[in-house]
C-alpha cells in the first residue's frame, strides 16, 4: 500500500492507497515544529481504526509547501512505515510534464502535482482553481505542460485580514449570502467576500481564457471549493482527490522507472 503526504500551509493530509482504491484520508493541521514521533502516534492510531497496520505501507510520497515539515514527515515514512519516501520538488523526481516558466523551482509542490493528476483525467487545455490558503489559478495546456498561473490570497485570509485591519468590522465565517446588497455589518461582509470571490473566479478565469485562445476546462479543488461551485457557471468539475490522485500517479511513474 502507498503513503501519500500533501502537506499544505494550512493542513497536512495523510492518504493510504490500495492500487486506485482509498482505503484511509486523514487531515491534520500544518506545524513545522511537529516531531516524527507526533505524527505517527496519531496517524498508527487513526488507521488502526480502518484496520490498516503500518506494516502494511510499502511506498510513501511527499508534497509540501512548508520546508520545514520535510524532516520530520520524511523520518516518519523512514522510521515507522520502513520507505524512503519519494519527495515531490527533488531533482531525481520525475513528473512527466513540462513546466514552462522561467524559474521552474518556484512552483509549489502541490500545484505541479494538480497538474498531472488533471491532464491524466480531463482532455485539452486546463485551469485549475485550487481553494486553499492561497486561491491559485493553474493554467495546463492540451500537452500536459505546465504553463503557470495566478495566485490570490485565500478567502479566509482575506477575512482575518478585514477583521484585524478594521476595528469595527467582526470576525465571520465564509458563507453565501441570500442577497447581494447587505442590509447589515456582517451580511455585508459576507456578500462583500463571497461574491467578491466569484467576480474574482470569474473575472481571471475570463482573462486566461483569452490569453490561452481556446476555451479551457475549468476544475475547482481544494477545501472551500464545494462552496463555490453552484455560484458560477464558469466552473466545470469539483475533483476533491485531485492532489492524491497526483501523488499516486508520480510515485507509480518513478517507480516504474
Amino acid at each position: 500500500m502507498l503513503l501519500t503526504i500533501d502537506c499544505g500551509n494550512t493542513n497536512t493530509v495523510f492518504a493510504v492507497y490500495d492500487g486506485d482504491v482509498p482505503r484511509g484520508e486523514w487531515r491534520i493541521a500544518s506545524d513545522a515544529r511537529r516531531t516524527a514521533d507526533e505524527y505517527a502516534v496519531w496517524l498508527v492510531q487513526l488507521m488502526s481504526m480502518q484496520d490498516l497496520r503500518r506494516e502494511y505501507i510499502d511506498g510513501a510520497v511527499i508534497a509540501t509547501v512548508v520546508p520545514g515539515a520535510l524532516f520530520a514527515l520524511k523520518t516518519l515514512c523512514r522510521r515507522f512505515f520502513e520507505s524512503d519516501p519519494l519527495v515531490i520538488g527533488e531533482p531525481d523526481v520525475k513528473l512527466g510534464i513540462k513546466v514552462l516558466l522561467d524559474n521552474p523551482q518556484e512552483v509549489g509542490a502541490d500545484r505541479l502535482v494538480n497538474a498531472v493528476a488533471a491532464h491524466a483525467r480531463y482532455p485539452g487545455d486546463l485551469i485549475l482553481i485550487d481553494f486553499g490558503t492561497a486561491t491559485t489559478f493553474d493554467v495546463v495546456n492540451a500537452k500536459g505542460d505546465y504553463v503557470g498561473g495566478a495566485i490570490a490570497p485565500g478567502i479566509n485570509l482575506s477575512i482575518e485580514a478585514l477583521h484585524m485591519a478594521a476595528a469595527q468590522l467582526p470576525r465571520i465565517g465564509v458563507k453565501r449570502p441570500e442577497k447581494v446588497i447587505g442590509k447589515s455589518t456582517v451580511p455585508a461582509m459576507q456578500s462583500g467576500v463571497y461574491w467578491g470571490y466569484v467576480g474574482l473566479i470569474e473575472g481571471l478565469v475570463s482573462r486566461m481564457t483569452t490569453e490561452i485562445g481556446a476555451k479551457p476546462t475549468v476544475i475547482a479543488t481544494g477545501g472551500l471549493a464545494p462552496l463555490f461551485m453552484d455560484a458560477t457557471p464558469i466552473i466545470n468539475h469539483l475533483d476533491a482527490d485531485l492532489t492524491v490522485r497526483g501523488l499516486v500517479a508520480i510515485w507509480r511513474k518513478n517507480k516504474a522507472k
